[in-house]
């Protein structure tokens, strides 16, 4: 089974998320458009730092840039979370379905032993 386009954005998306700035900055922008000094200044660290932050989520599709007079506020793409989403409750129902499935298995299994 070959890697798709799907599963490279997934494993972008889950990588930029896997960064506690960058979940951080996520969760500010669901607020709505920030700038990148908006964005900086809980953090002790350097714009440039912020700014790498922010490329990372865009490359990620989790956060896009628009342009309003001279600053270029950022905003997030619910689309690319709800791809996510999706994936992750698509994973949680075929586990539910295989430990529904191994529940009964060893509950036929208890009740042979039991006889």
């Amino acid at each position: 089974m070959g890697i798709t386009i799907e599963d490279q954005r997934l494993d972008a998306m889950f990588t930029a998320l896997s960064d506690p700035t960058r979940r951080d900055i996520v969760v500010r922008l669901s607020a709505g458009e920030a700038t990148v000094k908006e964005l900086a200044e809980p953090y002790a660290m350097s714009m440039q730092a912020v700014s790498q932050h922010i490329r990372v989520l865009e490359r990620s599709g989790l956060i896009s840039r628009g342009r309003h007079r001279q600053t270029r506020p950022c905003r997030l793409e619910p689309a690319a979370l709800e791809a996510a989403v999706s994936w992750i409750e698509e994973s949680r129902r075929t586990w539910s379905e295989r430990m529904d499935r191994l529940e009964t298995h060893l509950a036929c299994l208890q009740k042979g032993a039991n006889q």
